[in-house]
Order: C-alpha cells, then structure tokens, then sequence
C-alpha cells in the first residue's frame, strides 16, 4: 500500500507541476483537488468567490489542521513568460494530499481538516481562508515547506521554520522635468533616488536583530537623453526576523520619505502593502512535528529549527488566532540553486518521506 502511495503522491505531483497557476486564478488546481477529495470520498466545501477548498475527516471535539499552499509564480523562464511552481507549492499540496491518504482510513478521535489555500505568493491567500472559517475551533496547525540546500541537506527534516516578517513599499516622486542645459529649472528626481538609497542604507537598528530594508524597484527618464525627469516610481522591500522590528524599520522609512520632501522640495506619494508577519512557532506544535520526525525518519534526520529571512503568509493563522499552536515542518530535499529560481529543482523522493511525517504529525497532535 505504501508504494502505491508513493506513486499516486508522485503522479499528483507531476501533474500540479504541469499546471502551475498564479495566485487567485488556481481554477484548475483547485478542481483538480477536488476531483482527488471526491475520488477518496473526503468531504469539502468549495467557494464561489475565491480558489481554494477546506476539506475535513474524523470526529470529535478537536480540530487539528494542516495548510497547503497552491499558487505558482509568474516569472520568466527561458526567455518566457508563465506561471511556475519555483517555490514547490506543487510539491506542498501532493505531500498534504499524501498524507491525507495515509490518516484517512486511520480510527480517528479528532477532527483533521485540510486547508487547500490559494495567494501564498501574494501575502494575503491565508486571510482568505480564515474568513471562510478554516481555523475555526483549530487548536493545532502544521504546514510543510521544502527547504534549499544551503538550510538542510537531503535526508534532514526540520521541526519548525522561523520565518521572517516581510512588508512593500511603492511610492511615486512627483516634481518637474528640466532640459539638460537649465537643471536650475526643475528636479531631478534620480537625485531623490540617490538620496533614498542612501539614507535607506543608513538606517541602523540593533546590530543583534536581523533586518534589511533596499531599494527593488526604480522607473525614470523616457528616451529623450537631454531631459532630467522629474518624476520616478520606486519600490522598497523591508524585512525583519521579528515583527516589532519591522514596525521600527516601517517607522524610520517613512520619516526619512517625508524629510526627503522638504530636503529635495518635491512631493512623493508612498504606500504599504503585501504584510506577511514573522513566524510565531509554538513549541507545544514544534514538539510534536519533532516526535513525529523522529518516529518516521530516526533521529538522524532531525534537524535544528530552520530560521530564514524569507516569508510565509501562514503566520497570520497565529496572529489573527494567538491560541493556535502552529509550526512549519521543513523538508531537506537537495533543492537547487534555490526556491524562486526559475530552474529550481528537488529530489522527488522526498515527497512520499514528507507525507508521511505531516501523517504521523496530525495523528499525534
């Protein structure tokens, strides 16, 4: 049966992989999901208004839920542009739906719900689904994520990822364009660029928290090479390992925008968006994923907690539900040259290994 397991999960797999969707348009994927439920008998509620399902076994009081994330990137690769499954969210939903299989004739005494959510990439496919409900009398969240190779090698499994916090900036300078020979006459607003870089690279923080904050994303300047513009549009990413650092880095940047108005004697407009907040492990949740590593795979596969600068928008279960114990399992899986990368690749072995320890992991919780 485990073989035959194996090779459904990898089957799965492979056709998610060749249907990547990008977030809020995973139509197919979530079909296709859904066909899979129907198939195993699973109960599931569908939406009209977003992608994405909830699928619930088992009874009792209890709830015990486990995330998928199903959205793909849009990115160029070869030279073309298109949906790919760079960040292993393909991956993500056959090792849920794996272990689905494995706990799903299982004589449970809790309920185990699984959430099939869609705009991870988008920092804001969780709030989605918890407005439908999906962590409504949860106690316990799992999610799972394949890590590159630079954090754990093939063959190791991490109990937890500490993600960190993560927040966009896009703001537009508004001044006047000037002929090249009469700079006196308007405002150059790669000047204002400049200074933004600059003072960005000089916020200072406590050397002993992780953070950063650079410029993404600049837009000046047309074809006429003897015209300084006065108008730009900019993009600033900022990040932090902990949520309150972020606030503070948040706090100087939009000091520091509003001191370069008066400074260059233009007006720039700015906003916020995309939040994804810092993880908030729970060690009650860490410790069970631990057992069930260690019960899986032996305690040579169990590795320390993964901290990461990247971020997850699973941590809002916890922000929006503080009482909810939640850890993410991390999945050494000899991934290469890294998530995002647009040749990103893994060994698909892992994938049978990974729904085994999230099976073993809800049994336990």
């Amino acid at each position: 049966m485990a073989a035959d397991y194996e090779k459904q999960i990898l089957a799965w797999f492979e056709d998610f992989h060749a249907n990547p969707e990008v977030s809020w348009k995973e139509v197919r994927t979530t079909q296709t999901i859904a066909d899979i439920l129907e198939d195993l008998g699973v109960a599931y509620r569908i939406f009209t208004d977003v992608t994405g399902l909830i699928a619930e076994i088992g009874e009792g009081d209890e709830v015990i839920a486990v995330r998928a994330e199903m959205d793909a990137l849009w990115q160029e690769v070869d030279g073309i542009w298109q949906g790919n499954h760079s960040c292993g969210h393909d991956a993500i939903i056959s090792m849920v739906l794996g272990a689905l299989l494995y706990v799903k004739d299982k004589q449970l005494t809790k309920k185990l719900r699984f959430i099939f959510q869609p705009a991870e990439e988008k920092g804001n496919g969780s709030l989605a689904m918890i407005e439908k409900g999906a962590i409504e009398l949860v106690s316990h969240l799992f999610g799972i994520h394949l890590r590159p190779l630079e954090e754990l090698p093939l063959g190791k499994v991490s109990p937890s990822i500490h993600h960190g916090s993560a927040i966009f900036l896009e703001g537009k300078i508004i001044g006047a364009d000037a002929h090249g020979a009469r700079p006196h006459q308007g405002n150059n607003a790669l000047d204002v660029i400049v200074g933004m870089h600059q003072f960005i690279k000089s916020i200072y923080l406590s050397p002993f928290e992780a953070y950063s904050a650079k410029l993404t994303k600049v837009i000046a300047g047309g074809e006429s090479l003897n015209i300084i513009p006065g108008t730009a549009e900019f993009g600033i990413d900022v990040r932090a390992q902990k949520n309150e650092v972020l606030e503070k880095l948040k706090d100087q940047i939009d000091q520091g925008m509003n001191s370069l108005k008066d400074l260059y004697g233009v007006d720039i407009e700015w906003k916020w968006s995309d939040f994804t907040p810092g993880a908030e492990v729970s060690t009650d949740a860490e410790a069970i994923a631990k057992e069930a590593i260690v019960n899986i795979a032996g305690s040579e596969a169990l590795a320390p907690p993964v901290i990461t600068s990247g971020s997850d928008d699973f941590h809002f279960y916890t922000i929006k539900n503080p009482n909810l114990k939640a850890t993410m399992i991390g999945v050494g899986a000899n991934l290469q040259p890294g998530l995002h990368h647009p040749k990103m690749t893994f060994e698909p072995a892992v994938l049978d290994l990974g729904a085994r320890i999230l099976a073993e992991t809800l049994l336990r919780a």
